[in-house]
């Protein structure tokens, strides 16, 4: 595998982990680095995740990754910023971290493989596009994740 090919893997790995979202949060592409051997791929929330509805947001990616046969190395309780790493079997990190203003960052780092240019990604985000190193804090309002009332059970 080279780092183009780990690369458009890791691109598949955030789009799977994104469409899991129901309903749906819109996402940007943040900035691809590429080390000497390994390609970190970045995109970022848009949609508003408020703090009542951020451990459910959490949740559903923990139960998606380990559905997927990831397995959750490390899970930072922190209220206001938490974060949840896993890694595959093929040795790709996921990470997901809450930022500034609430905003979620997902990341995968591939594994060192052969040297290769890399593109980059090709799916179109679905929501706005914006020039890397100027997307904004969270911005697109959801009915259901940016909502200020916890979930309640029936």
């Amino acid at each position: 595998m080279d780092m183009q090919q780990a690369a458009e893997q890791a691109d598949a790995m955030l789009d799977a982990t994104l469409n899991a979202v129901a309903p749906e949060v819109k996402w940007a592409h943040h900035v691809t680095t590429a080390g000497s051997c390994n390609v970190n791929r970045r995109r970022k929330v848009m949609t508003i995740i408020s703090e009542q509805r951020r451990g459910n947001f959490l949740g559903v990616i923990e139960r998606f990754w380990k559905g997927s046969g990831y397995r959750i190395t490390s899970v930072n309780r922190d209220r206001e910023m938490p974060a949840i790493f896993a890694r595959s079997p093929e040795g790709f990190q996921l990470a997901l971290d809450v930022g500034y203003k609430g905003q979620v960052h997902f990341e995968v780092i591939t594994p060192c493989v052969q040297k290769s240019t890399v593109a980059p990604p090709k799916s179109p985000p679905n929501g706005p596009a914006y020039p890397l190193g100027q997307i904004p804090t969270p911005n697109v309002r959801s009915a259901f994740w940016s909502a200020e009332a916890p979930l309640t059970r029936p």
